[in-house]
């Protein structure tokens, strides 16, 4: 409930307050406007497959509705506006409580990429829901920042999706977490959840084409720098040797 009424709510305040000001307003979206796709690779044109009354729904109808409040500014209200639909993120300074695990998988898979980085640092098994084979597409935070700023500089409204195409199943994901942080850690698989989406890979055609963007740092290289960071702030500023996997140092 709290996360839908954020995302109304707080888009419309947002959005009164762009009107007053006249500034520009950039909507964070998300590709969970997609829910459980029937189209794969996603494209912005492609309306979404979400189970408005699941379990994930108050975030994924929360977005839907905010793009739909941004577009009603835009057209009624001549307010400037950005749609970006942001693809799962990841990278150094992300907080690191956010990886615990909970009852219910997480709207953003961001959260499961910290939860498995955080697991093999502390030599715990790495959880996998489901059959591992569901697919994410993981981008690296300067990507992001990179695409959102071309986003508010130029004169397109969007949406757009910003994410890295590069697509990955939950299991592929942990063996990379194995080979960066720990070889030896131990993958637990564990009942999926509910209206967990089974693949998720965005089409970037039209961020190419009318931004000029398209991701620069693939997984391998991304997660190296992601790791050094966590091991930094769990163990303190030098680190630890113990287990380190091949691609600890940045």
């Amino acid at each position: 409930m709290g996360s839908h009424k954020t995302n109304v709510v707080g888009t419309l305040n947002m959005l009164g307050l762009a009107k007053r000001v006249g500034a520009r307003f950039l909507l964070t979206s998300t590709s969970e406007v997609y829910g459980d796709p029937l189209q794969h690779p996603q494209v912005e044109s492609y309306w979404g497959n979400v189970n408005p009354i699941g379990v994930r729904s108050c975030y994924d109808e929360g977005k839907r509705t905010a793009e739909t409040l941004t577009m009603d500014y835009h057209r009624g209200a001549s307010v400037e506006v950005r749609i970006a639909r942001i693809f799962n993120t990841y990278g150094p300074r992300m907080c690191i409580d956010d990886g615990r695990v909970v009852s219910n998988f997480v709207a953003q898979m961001r959260e499961t990429w910290v939860r498995l980085h955080h697991q093999a640092l502390r030599k715990e098994p790495l959880t996998v829901y489901g059959d591992g084979k569901q697919t994410r597409s993981f981008q690296y935070v300067s990507d992001l920042v990179e695409g959102l700023m071309r986003l508010m500089e130029g004169e397109h409204v969007g949406p757009f999706n910003l994410g890295n195409p590069g697509e990955f199943t939950m299991l592929e994901l942990a063996q990379v977490v194995q080979e960066a942080v720990d070889p030896n850690a131990k993958i637990e698989f564990r009942p999926n959840t509910e209206d967990d989406p089974h693949k998720r890979k965005p089409d970037i055609s039209k961020a190419k084409e009318l931004l000029g963007w398209e991701p620069a740092v693939q997984l391998r290289e991304g997660l190296p720098r992601m790791v050094s960071d966590f091991r930094k702030r769990i163990f303190g500023d030098h680190g630890t040797t113990e287990g380190a996997g091949t691609g600890a140092s940045a």
